[in-house]
Formats: structure tokens, sequence, C-alpha cells
């Protein structure tokens, strides 16, 4: 920006001067400016407004439109401490048996407690083998693949970690409690391992039992007779030595193991196995969370509570949209307040800017014909008739109404409320008429809902169409309030140029006036000085 040294000469202030004769195309600028901020806040105000439609037309009421939102089912267990259950719809209704007869559990290997071993501690110091000798160790999983780990005494306790881990089981050296932990990724018996002194024929060999002797992994996976017959004297002497005898479950002083299981139930008298304490069968979703000596019973029935429950949540999420509708179009009027300039926002307080910005942010959708328009054809549907069975029935004849204009609270005169609902203070008192009809015709219930919803879910539908004034799943005309927005800062830039051009036109005209004076003082100056004076 150009500096500007003027009235030197005139000793006028141009600057203020300037100011005013500009100050007509600088309230242009700024009226525009005012214009595309409040665009910008209403716009924001949509945005907010419309993913409250979308989130209830997404949710409850597009699941509504369908028969399994009412053909919910729930099973009660006589013991929840043994198993928890989980009723589909297509669960059969009754009585049922169960006893859980284990429980799935990942294998475990606890090693046995070291001595003064570190992460970087050597297997030719802790085996009492040479450095560049080979260790072979193999690693089979239950799925019937295994993995070969070779390893020489230069490795270290990490690398034995690491190469467990790349074998595929989780693997760790605990330094505090000198012992290794290795387990199994998954629970289950296909998910098992073993880890065993095998190079890759399948053969035995002593400085891989060594190795798993030092380490405290040394276990039999095994026929006891078959290992021992692996292993030579030598080295079976050097485990009599050090108390250690192999076993089929343990190395007696050294590892502890705890093979992985399947979990297994019996439901109705038949046995069903599984690698978790999940199991899946005819509708019903068992976990198993503890072993039983007895049986325990399923009783399997629909779910009324369910069905009320999520008509309760379609009508709330209906009443909050309606009641946010109904505030927004009957906001108080923001007359005579528009977005503050920079200059006005300097000559108030924070709370002041504040609280003005808050008046026209309420009233950005006052009286707007499209939020009337979405409220009335929501209303009007909801308080339709819907012919069953030759009968037509209304909310009102399930026991659901408004509460009418003089009773109802400020701008929740649309709301729906429920006879009988325990959390609605307005209608706690009343009978509940909903529940019993779920109760005695459920069938009614469900094909009143469903012809509600959709025709409602249709409507918004089209209330959310694109078209060429706004995007698919608005019900706002976004793209033209974008076109608009953009316009502003067209002219916004356009009218800034103006303001800039005409503020050079007259800056140019008193630099002109200023030089002239210059030289006609210059001139008196000199003049003046001829006379002597």
């Amino acid at each position: 920006m150009a500096i500007r040294i003027t009235g030197m000469n005139s000793g006028l202030d141009t600057e203020s001067i300037i100011s005013e004769l500009v100050s007509a195309q600088e309230t242009k600028k700024n009226s525009l400016v005012k214009a595309q901020t409040k665009l910008s806040w209403k716009m924001d105000a949509w945005k907010t407004l419309n993913s409250k439609i979308y989130g209830l037309y997404s949710s409850t009421l597009s699941d509504m439109r369908f028969s399994s939102a009412y053909t919910q089912k729930k099973t009660t267990v006589s013991d929840s401490s043994i198993a928890s259950v989980i009723a589909g719809t297509e669960a059969t209704d009754g009585v049922q048996t169960l006893k859980v007869n284990g429980l799935a559990k990942s294998g475990y290997l606890t090693g046995a407690q070291l001595s003064g071993v570190t992460s970087g501690s050597k297997l030719s110091d802790l085996a009492g083998i040479g450095e560049d000798e080979t260790v072979n160790l193999k690693v089979k999983l239950g799925d019937g693949t295994s993995k070969d780990i070779s390893l020489s005494g230069s490795s270290k306790v990490s690398d034995v970690v690491n190469q467990l881990k790349e074998a595929g089981v989780n693997a760790s050296f605990d330094e505090k409690n000198q012992r290794f932990f290795v387990s199994a990724k998954e629970t289950g018996l296909a998910a098992d391992f073993s880890l065993t002194a095998q190079d890759a024929a399948g053969n035995t060999t002593d400085n891989g039992l060594k190795v798993l002797s030092s380490l405290g992994l040394l276990t039999a996976e095994a026929d006891e007779s078959a290992v021992k017959g692996a292993v030579s004297a030598e080295f079976q002497a050097q485990l009599d030595s050090l108390g250690l005898t192999l076993s089929t479950n343990k190395a007696e002083g050294g590892a502890t193991r705890i093979k992985g299981q399947d979990a297994e139930i019996i439901l109705n008298g038949a046995k069903f196995t599984s690698s978790s304490n999940n199991f899946n069968i005819n509708g019903l979703t068992i976990t198993a969370l503890k072993e039983s000596a007895e049986e325990i019973s399923l009783t399997t029935t629909n779910d009324y509570d369910g069905i009320y429950d999520t008509i309760k949540k379609f009508l709330k999420g209906y009443n909050e949209l309606v009641n946010e509708m109904d505030k927004l179009y009957n906001a108080a009027s923001s007359k005579g307040y528009e977005p503050l300039t920079s200059e006005e926002k300097d000559a108030m307080s924070e709370s002041e800017i504040e609280d003005w910005e808050k008046k026209i942010k309420e009233s950005l959708l006052r009286r707007d014909s499209t939020v009337n328009d979405i409220s009335n054809a929501m209303h009007e549907i909801m308080t339709s008739g819907y012919e069953i069975d030759g009968k037509t029935y209304y909310l009102s004849s399930f026991g659901i109404n408004t509460l009418g204009y003089f009773t109802s609270a400020e701008n929740e005169k649309h709301a729906f409320h429920i006879d009988g609902d325990k959390d609605d203070s307005s209608t706690s008192n009343n009978a509940d008429r909903l529940k019993s009809m779920i109760t005695n015709e459920p069938e009614v219930v469900m094909d009143f809902f469903q012809q509600l919803t959709n025709k409602l879910y249709s409507k918004l539908t089209d209330k959310m169409s694109a078209n060429e004034s706004r995007s698919i799943y608005k019900a706002y005309n976004d793209k033209q309030m974008k076109e608009e927005y953009d316009s502003y800062a067209e002219k916004i830039k356009d009218q800034e140029a103006r303001v800039t051009a005409l503020e050079d036109k007259w800056y140019a005209k008193f630099s002109a006036m200023e030089t002239a004076l210059a030289k006609l003082n210059s001139k008196t100056s000199a003049i003046s000085g001829m006379l002597g004076m």
C-alpha cells in the first residue's frame, strides 16, 4: 500500500477529507460485506438444521418402515452369571435348557523363573553352546502349520522373542520377573501351539533342548518315551543333574503349560463347540461366561417392551426436530440488527458483540418458507389416518396426541406425547393404550407405523431430492446460496476496486494542489528575499 504524505503546504487534513469524499462508496462495500456475512450465517444455520432432518430420516424413521423393527425377541436367562443371550428375530419362542461344560482357553506357556537374564543375554552364555553352533526350534500351530526357528549361540534373548512372534505366537520376556511368557493369539484348540526342540526334519536336537532348558521353556509336547528316546544320554544326564524330568505337560521345575481348548455347551441335549465363548445357534447368540454343573433355562418371547421403546424413540426424535423448526420459524425479529464492521466492533465490548450477533443468528430462519413447508408436510402425515382391515386408525387410536395449543409449552405445539409414558410428566398418569395395543394387537401396531413411517420417509426423500438449486439429501437450496455467496464476493471485490480508484483520484488532485502551493510558496519566498522583507 502506498504511503501518502499530504497537507504539508495547505495545512488541510487531507485524509479525513478524502475519507468523507469516498464514504458513499465505502458504505456500499460495507453493505455488501454485511449481506454476505449474514448469508454465511444463514447457510450455517441451515446446515445444522439439515443434519437434524437427515438424522431422523436415516435412522429410526428409516428402520421403522420394515417389519423387522417390530418383530423383536428377547431371551431371559435363569442364571445370567453362567451365560448371556441375545435373541434375533428368527429365534424360536419357548424355553430351552443350557449347560456350559467348558470355556474356550488360549494356549499359554509360562516360563520357569530364571536369574540374571536380560534381553541382551546370549544363548552361548545361558546354554553353554558355541557362538557358531546352530540351534533349531519349531513352533507348531493348531491349524497344522509350523514355523522353523533358526538361532545360534550368538543369538540374544530378544532374538528369541522376535522369532517366536514371527512364528505366529505372542511372546515376551519379563526381566523384572525373570520369565518368558508365550501364548496363542486366539482362544480355542485350533489356535493352540507347541514349542519343541526340533529341526526342519522333525528330529529333536540336544542344542535345542539345552536352549529351551536354559530359557525356562522346556516342555514335552510329545509322548514322554518318544522324547526321551530322541534325547542323548549325555543331555538326559544333564537334565537329571539339574533336577529336571520330562513329562507330557511340564518339565518338573521348568515351564508351566496350559493347553488351548474349545468352549463346549449342551443346548437342549445337543453338544456344540466353539473356538471362542460365543455361539450362534438358531437365532440365539449365546456367550458362555462360566462352567455350570447344572442346567439353566433360556426363555424366548416377543419383546413387546422393545417395540414400545422403538416407537418412543421415533417420537422423541420427531418431537425434537419439529420443536426446533418451530423455534427457528417463530424466533423474535432482529430488525435493525446487521453484522458489525471492524470499526463498529472496536467501539463495543466482547459481550456486547456476542449478544448483538446472537440476536441476528437466532432470527435467520424466522418465517422461512422452506422451514414452514417441511414442518407442515411432516405434521400432516403424522395426523393422517391409515386403514387396516377396513378400519381407519390415527396416532390418537394408540394414545398418542399433541397437548393442544393452550396446554403445550412454547414452540412445542406440534410435539406428540404417549399416554402413560413414565418419562413424560404431561401424560404419565393417563392409561397406557399403546402398550396394551402392542400386547393385544401387535399386527395392527406394526401395520399402522409401517404405513406412517413409509409415507413420512417418502415425503422427506422428496424434500431432500437434488435439483438445480439443492444437492442430494439437502432440504434447503444449498447450491443457490453458494452462488449468492460467490456473487457477493465478486461484488465486494469490484466495490473495493471502485473505492481504491476514487481514493487514488482524490489523492492525485490534492497532491497536485500541494505541488502548486509549494511552487507558489517558493516564488513568494524568493520575491520576499529580493525585497529584503
